[in-house]
């Protein structure tokens, strides 16, 4: 049986989106397009695993200064920058200002003003994740810091957009919750009810952006088409790149 989660030593959350059952009764393909937190902290040992995947490119979701703070390079692979800037601290920061206390409460409200946002404003970025697959001969990471909400939500486009159904897109956005292991500075910087909510996911954080897709973007097919450059024609190349 195949592994969806790679045993790296340095990333904890490198996952095969390969196996989920999709339209027409196909599946994904396994070990063609995988999701994870940020690759700075791999080992020799993890970076020769991934030359034996054939891995091509990376696509980094992070934002300028975290992808300078933890930069990489790995041979042979391309990494492309589409950077997405964080945003969850400066909207705890304005509900503070607002009268809100600091609190695991106010952490998942901003959590998911962020998948609003990630929705609402960085359909571009996704685009171009798709188009890159579209293009890709070799198989493909995309990443984030953690991998748990740009690239949870690019997870979850994706799959959606190749006819995988919603309980199982949600099966692995929460995934994140069992694999991934928050970096241990992270600890000092907030109490710890605040740091569970911000270093985990929740299905209310996806349901968000779904819902935001349904009740701003005219439902999911439009959203794809004209936020993210995949219409019918580009969604069937792109499941006969990715599905068998």
């Amino acid at each position: 049986m195949t592994e969806r989660l790679l045993p790296l030593q340095g990333a904890s959350n490198f996952r095969d989106l390969g196996g989920y059952a999709a339209a027409g009764g196909r599946r994904l393909r396994w070990r063609r397009v995988f999701r994870s937190d940020h690759l700075a902290g791999l080992t020799e040992a993890d970076q020769r695993l991934l030359a034996g995947l054939g891995l091509g490119s990376a696509i980094d979701f992070r934002g300028e200064h975290e992808s300078a703070a933890q930069a990489y390079q790995l041979p042979g692979v391309r990494r492309i920058a589409l950077a997405i800037e964080p945003s969850v601290v400066q909207r705890m920061d304005q509900l503070a200002a607002e009268g809100r206390p600091r609190d695991a409460a106010m952490a998942a409200d901003a959590m998911r003003d962020l998948y609003e946002r990630l929705v609402d404003h960085q359909g571009h970025r996704f685009a171009a994740l798709f188009a890159h697959l579209l293009d890709a001969d070799a198989p493909v990471v995309f990443h984030c810091t953690a991998g748990k909400d740009r690239t949870g939500v690019a997870a979850a486009l994706l799959l959606l957009a190749l006819g995988v159904h919603r309980s199982d897109v949600m099966e692995d956005f929460l995934l994140t919750n069992r694999h991934y292991v928050r970096p241990a500075q992270a600890s000092a910087l907030w109490p710890d009810e605040i740091l569970q909510v911000l270093w985990a996911v929740q299905e209310s954080f996806l349901d968000t952006a779904l819902d935001r897709i349904e009740r701003v973007h005219g439902g999911l097919d439009r959203y794809l088409a004209e936020r993210a450059g995949l219409g019918p024609e580009r969604r069937e190349r792109l499941a006969a790149r990715l599905l068998e």
